[in-house]
């Protein structure tokens, strides 16, 4: 079961991420995800639209020297899943090289009042804007809020990050980010 949830998280991440649906990923995708995310960040917020343009592209160097992509420059599911595998999730100071730069650039950006949190609204808003269903992203919400505060705090969406790619804990929260990680769930 476990195999399955992740196998599943990184599916539905690889989906996420494919922007234009041929089933490939491409460095142009990554661009494109660097400028969906940047565009989340406030119009003069530079120094967090920088980062998380910078982290995308990050993400794809790395899928280049775990040799994920074929000799056209794209990644399929399977290299994309094999990569997240051997290269990105098995171990924590990758995740946090790689994948915790663009939470703590939305955290940064997101939260203008810096309190350090995020209400449900600023949350779905945020997943909104990133092309993630409000159906989804409010039950998300939901499980991330571990204390039940009605806020995620700065701490509690690192902590649903390093699930997603580290837990195999299918019942883990955050392997709700995306949506349900399991068919069905």
């Amino acid at each position: 079961m476990a195999r399955d949830s992740i196998e599943q998280k990184f599916t539905n991440l690889f989906n996420w991420f494919d922007h234009t649906g041929d089933g490939r990923l491409t460095r142009e995708d990554f661009e494109r995800l660097g400028e969906t995310f940047a565009a989340v960040a406030p119009e003069g917020d530079t120094r967090n639209r920088n980062a998380l343009r910078e982290a995308f592209m990050l993400w794809w160097e790395v899928l280049n020297e775990a040799g994920a992509p074929d000799a056209r420059q794209r990644v399929g599911l399977r290299p994309f899943i094999t990569a997240m595998r051997t290269h990105i999730a098995p171990d924590a100071k990758t995740v946090e090289r790689i994948v915790m730069p663009i939470i703590d650039a939305l955290m940064n950006a997101l939260d203008t009042d810096k309190s350090g949190m995020l209400t449900a609204d600023e949350y779905v808003r945020m997943y909104e804007a990133l092309g993630i269903d409000p159906a989804t992203s409010r039950p998300a919400f939901q499980r991330l809020d571990r204390n039940g505060s009605g806020t995620i705090t700065h701490e509690e969406f690192r902590t649903a990050i390093e699930e997603f790619y580290l837990s195999a804990d299918p019942d883990a929260p955050g392997n709700w980010l995306l949506g349900s990680p399991l068919p069905g769930g």
